[in-house]
């Protein structure tokens, strides 16, 4: 994943450098799309065990945290999830418009009604650099 996001990187960053030094007017575009903000298409939400929760406490709450996951899943609020690979959590990709929304559903959990998780909200959206990819900006 980290290599994905790297090759992304220099592929945007060249792509930028390239084109503003090929035409100016690309330059200027380069600017708008950099000044619009970015629609959000879903909110990346990372999910670790409070620091001195026991894997006992976990465990006793993950049945009903489950089926409820499993139930916004089926509803079509939790796009993509998956378990840390450190085994402190997981990371789920939600199918909302913002933030307080990711954060009403994840908060409505189990694991998190008994304050046993940390959640960090990231906004997600569309790569913004793509727009100077538009032959009409």
């Amino acid at each position: 994943m980290k290599a994905i996001r790297h090759v992304v990187l220099a592929l945007t960053l060249t792509l930028i450098g390239a084109t503003s030094m090929a035409d100016p007017s690309l330059a200027q575009a380069q600017a708008q799309a950099q000044a619009t903000s970015p629609t959000t298409t879903g909110v990346m939400v990372i999910v670790t065990v409070k620091a001195g929760v026991t894997r006992e406490q976990v465990m006793a709450v993950m049945p009903d945290e489950i089926r409820q996951t499993v139930q916004l899943y089926l509803n079509g609020k939790v796009r993509e999830w998956y378990s840390r690979s450190d085994g402190r959590g997981a990371v789920f990709l939600l199918d909302v418009k913002d933030v307080a929304e990711a954060h009403a559903i994840l908060e409505g959990l189990p694991l998190a009604k008994q304050n046993l998780m940390d959640h960090e909200y990231i906004a997600v959206g569309p790569l913004l650099p793509l727009r100077l990819l538009r032959t009409n900006p």
